[in-house]
Order: C-alpha cells, then structure tokens, then sequence
C-alpha cells in the first residue's frame, strides 16, 4: 500500500491572515478581561475606553501610511519626527495668524513634503530607505527645534476650532476617532480595491517583475513615502488637538510603535503581504497594553521591555510561517 508522505500543503494567504485576525482579536478580549480584573473602577468607565481611542488615533494614522510603505518593500523611520515638525511649523505665531484651516494646510503640506523628500532620495537617489529615513529622523527632529527654540508652543485661544476635533463629542467620541476612522477606511479601499493597492503589493513582492509588468516602481515608491507623509501630517492635527500644542518632543518613538502594530497585524517585513485591517488591531493592542500599565501604575521600562518581546514573537511567528513546506 503506497501512502503519501509528501508534507501538508500551507494554508492559503487570506485563511492565514483570517486567524491572524481573529487571534488579535481574541488578544484585545484577553487584556480587557485583563483590566477588568486588575482595574474595575477605572479600566471600563466612558472616560477611560474614550481616552484609549483617542489615544489610538493619532498612532493609528501613522501606522496607515507605514503599512502601505511596508507593503511596497520599504521601511519609514521618520514618521514620529515627520509628526514634530508638522506640529511647530502649524503653531508658529506666523502660520496661526491666518487661522485653523491654514493650520490644518500647513501640517499636511509640510508632512507630505517631507515624505516626498524621502520618496525622491529612495527611488531616485538610489539609498536605502534605513538610511534615507533615518536621516529624515534626525533632520526634522532637529530642524523642529530650531524653528521652536526648544520651546512648547501653544495653540492660540482663537483657534479653538483645532482644540474642538479633541474636546468636541459625536456619538459620544472625539471627533479626532472618526479622522482616524475615515483614513483607515480610505486606506483600506486605497489598498485593496484600487490599481494603486495592487501595484503596491507587485512593487513589494517582487520589484523587478513588477517593472517587466509595467509598473514605475520609482514613481510608485515615491506616492508610497509621500502617502505616509501625508499620514503624519494628519496625525500631527490630530496630536495638536489632543495636547493643544506644537512640540519637536512629540512623535517620540512612533515609528517603533507604528512598525510594531504592522508586524503583529500580519505584514512581512520584506514587502508584498500585509493587511491594513491587522495592523488597525495591531495598533488597539498595544494602545491598550499602554493604557493596562498606565491604571496599574507600572513603569514605562516595563512597558517598553513587554512591548519589545511582542514584537519579537510576532517576528518569530512570521518566519516559521515563511518557512513552512509547500
């Protein structure tokens, strides 16, 4: 009798992801249960849960534009500081003058700028995007405070209207949570109904096939780190809201949040696989794993080490499925 001893066939990409899903999922019940446990007056009240969503928002859009980059084969190190300098550059007495909508203008201009300059120096210039975005980091950490003197600047009385999108209720929410919610649900439609959303995959998985195909991966890779920085833009309205103030501390490791939400939501770290609706879980989990240490008083060092072992699972995870036998 012949048997077949040939290894199981992997499960298909869209049922991987679907447990994927359902696994953080079942993650966010785990630490609410968690807090409920722990926190009972605290973690479940309106103000909290809100906090928490508030919270996620302004991560969240971050973590958007960092899944279309990390799809498309790239990596983005200067969203945070991306994030800083939109915030200084729409609260300086100059631009505020002209009030809330230039405001609002100034930091997506300055935050798609600063993507594109990425864009151009990865696609066209040939670096690395390590590199080229690491440098972004630095240069737009420094060039924030410089235009700030170092200082917190205040978003004036009379642009209220930018304070509103945090202390203003729809529903119930902050209107910074439905901001967060159209980006997301624009990404998703962008991502998967879209010729742009396919090329960013083809562009990821395999660059040179995806130029053979007809694609200008260049100018593809060029939209992708202009898209993000239009992303830290919008978050740097959404963090002016929230805090009502410009600061080139603000952002301060996002982009190691925002990479870890997209690695535990599914995306390869090599490019051409992800899921923008894992990455949106992936940015909840670790919202609320912050706010868990917050009500229980624990240290921000723990938080970080808990944080760094998540990411190195999710990794780990990733690989052995990569590995698994066809």
């Amino acid at each position: 009798m012949i048997t077949d001893s040939r290894p199981a066939a992997p499960a298909p990409p869209r049922l991987r992801r679907e447990v994927r899903h359902a696994g953080l999922v079942a993650a966010l019940v785990l630490l609410a249960l968690v807090g409920l446990v722990t926190r009972p007056d605290n973690f479940a009240t309106s103000a909290n849960l809100v906090g928490v969503l508030a919270l996620a928002s302004t991560i969240g859009v971050i973590t958007v534009g960092m899944t279309f980059v990390i799809i498309g084969g790239g990596i983005d190190l200067s969203v945070g500081a991306l994030m800083a300098l939109a915030s200084v550059w729409a609260t300086t007495l100059a631009t505020q003058s002209y009030g809330p909508a230039v405001m609002v203008l100034c930091a997506v201009l300055v935050g798609t700028g600063a993507g594109l300059v990425n864009g151009l120096l990865i696609s066209y210039g040939r670096l690395v995007p390590f590199i080229a975005t690491l440098a972004m980091l630095v240069a737009a950490r420094g060039l924030a405070q410089r235009m700030s003197d170092r200082r917190t600047q205040l978003v004036r009385p009379e642009n209220d209207a930018i304070e509103a999108l945090s202390t203003g209720r729809i529903l119930g929410l902050p209107p910074v949570v439905f901001v967060f919610a159209a980006v997301a649900a624009a990404g998703w439609v962008l991502l998967n109904r879209t010729t742009f959303g396919r090329r960013t995959f083809a562009v990821g998985g395999n660059p040179e096939a995806a130029r053979l195909a007809g694609i200008d991966v260049r100018r593809h890779t060029l939209l992708l780190y202009a898209l993000s920085g239009l992303c830290c833009g919008i978050a740097a309205i959404i963090i002016m809201a929230r805090t009502t103030t410009g600061s080139s501390t603000h952002g301060d490791l996002y982009e190691l949040d925002a990479i870890a939400a997209v690695i535990i939501g599914g995306t390869l770290l090599t490019g051409g696989r992800g899921s923008l609706v894992g990455s949106i879980l992936g940015v909840l989990v670790f919202t609320l794993i912050t706010n868990l240490f917050i009500l229980n008083g624990l240290q921000t060092s723990d938080q970080l080490i808990a944080k760094g072992a998540i990411i190195v699972a999710a990794v780990l995870l990733q690989r052995r499925g990569l590995r698994t036998p066809t």
